[in-house]
């Protein structure tokens, strides 16, 4: 078993990403990744009580334990529910449907 790992981490904006590649003991956490890669420090929005994690777009509990070569992802609280957005886009759509109905009678 080696000694160390090499993992990415990753914080996603709107309009960029940051990525820091980094060599940790291997047993290294999720959260001791984030911790060592300075983005806390970098974005001071990120809340890893609120911020989620993953690996690989797969959701992991902070303390998961990493493997060389994991790309451990900060995820950004959601703006909008996606439900509640679908509910909204149907409700227009059906709205609509009724106004292109009513026109052609």
């Amino acid at each position: 078993m080696a000694d160390s790992i090499t993992v990415e981490v990753v914080y996603a904006l709107e309009d960029r990403q940051e990525l820091v590649t980094l060599t940790l003991p291997a047993g290294a956490t999720a959260r001791e990744a984030v911790a060592r890669s300075g983005l806390l420090e970098k974005f001071p929005e990120i809340d890893l009580a609120k911020n989620k994690l993953g690996v690989f777009a797969r959701l992991v509990r902070s303390d998961a334990a990493l493997r060389d070569g994991d790309r451990v992802e900060i995820y950004r609280p959601l703006i909008a529910d996606p439900k509640e957005v679908r509910k909204r886009r149907v409700a227009e759509g059906k709205a609509m449907k009724k106004g292109v109905g009513e026109q052609e009678s």
